[in-house]
Order: structure tokens, then C-alpha cells, then sequence
């Protein structure tokens, strides 16, 4: 679930902590730069574990600041595929049951990964395992909060960096002292894409729900 990560990074120091030994001011600035960010096709970043290397420092004219290299590990939440994790129901919704594990959210089951049969209740917005017994089916509900096993499948890295501005393009330049109409304001409704994402597939018997029916 967790793994060290070999990295290597130029590390800003500004002149008010060059009073402190350098190895302290180095790996406060890591953890401030990189703890709970993602990276891409690294994973999530948690603390800094250790520094193996700082090479020399310098100076750059117009910056009173020093500048570092320095070779370090850091530890990364990057769970391997096959591998069981334990989370608790975040929020069911049409694309499957959201899971979380506290300090990490995006973690998605799909319908076809749930236990089947299954189906989404429109009402209650849960997803709910129709679990046969001897006495029939019961609707076992996957409701928020339950502790739940899954197995992780795929994961998917999406790039988040920044970009520059649309540009929209006019039919006819305004003339001088002409008014022009302001551009459409951008769709704030856009869903915000996760950059990490973890897939699975609930795991046997998965949910509490069956140790509570069963009791």
C-alpha cells in the first residue's frame, strides 16, 4: 500500500532559516512542496522518509535565497494491483460505490465490480446486493459508513497541471470606439477530475452486511 519513492529535487531556502541546520529547513520544504499532492504515476504523496544526498548550494544574483539539489525518499501511498484494501462507503451514485480510507477519497467500485445481483435503489441513492438465502432474496444495502473489502483493479493518473487560457476567435475586428460583446463565461458546472484514481472490486464476503445478517 505504501512504497519509498527515490526523488530528486531543487529545494528553495529563503534567507530567514538559513539559521537552521539545513537538513531541517530542507525537509520542511519538501513536505510543505509535496505532502498530500499527487504526482503523476507516483501516487499520493504522505511524508518525507528520509535524505540520502544534498549537494552544494548556490546562490543566484537577484535571489537572496539558497538553492539545493537533494536526492531523497519519500513515502507514497501507490497500492499494487490484486492488492485488499479495507474503506468505508463514501457515497453511492450511478457510477458505482465511492469508497474512502480517510486520507484517501477517490476510490471507485463500478456496478459491474459489486456483487452481483445488484442494482441502484433511485430513492435512497445506495446501491443494494440482492443476497439470496434459503428464505428468499434480501435487499442488503450498501449504506454510507459501512466497512467495506475491495480489491484494487486499475488505477488511473489524470494530468492536472495548469493550462493557459482559451482563446476565442471573433468574425469581424471591432472598429475604434466600437463596443464588443464579452465572451461567454466559462461553465463553472464542470466536474473537477481526480488526479489519482483507484478501481476495484469488492472482495468476498466484502461488506459487514453479511456478518450482520448472518448475526
Amino acid at each position: 500500500m505504501f512504497v519509498l519513492v527515490e526523488m530528486v529535487d531543487t529545494v528553495r531556502i529563503p534567507p530567514w532559516n538559513f539559521q537552521r541546520q539545513l537538513n531541517e529547513a530542507v525537509a520542511e520544504e519538501l513536505n510543505k512542496k509535496l505532502a498530500n499532492k499527487v504526482v503523476y504515476n507516483v501516487g499520493l504523496c504522505i511524508c518525507l522518509y528520509d535524505i540520502t544526498k544534498l549537494e552544494d548550494s548556490y546562490i543566484f544574483p537577484g535571489d537572496g535565497a539558497s538553492h539545493t539539489k537533494v536526492h531523497f525518499r519519500y513515502v507514497v501511498f501507490h497500492p499494487f494491483f490484486d492488492e485488499i484494501l479495507v474503506g468505508k462507503i463514501k457515497y453511492c451514485s450511478q457510477e458505482g460505490v465511492h469508497v474512502t480510507m480517510g486520507f484517501f477519497d477517490d476510490i471507485l467500485i463500478p456496478p459491474e465490480s459489486l456483487q452481483q445481483p445488484a442494482k441502484f435503489d433511485e430513492a435512497e441513492q445506495v446501491w443494494l446486493w440482492e443476497y439470496e438465502t434459503d428464505e428468499g432474496a434480501h435487499d442488503l444495502y450498501m449504506d454510507q459508513g459501512e466497512e467495506i473489502r475491495f480489491r484494487v483493479t486499475d488505477e488511473v493518473f489524470v494530468d492536472t497541471s495548469p493550462t493557459g487560457p482559451a482563446t476565442t476567435k471573433t468574425d469581424t475586428l471591432a472598429q475604434p470606439g466600437q463596443l464588443t460583446a464579452a465572451p461567454p463565461p466559462e461553465d463553472s458546472g464542470e466536474k473537477k477530475e481526480a488526479p489519482y484514481t483507484l478501481i476495484g472490486t469488492i472482495c468476498e464476503p466484502g461488506l459487514g452486511l453479511l456478518s450482520w445478517w448472518n448475526s
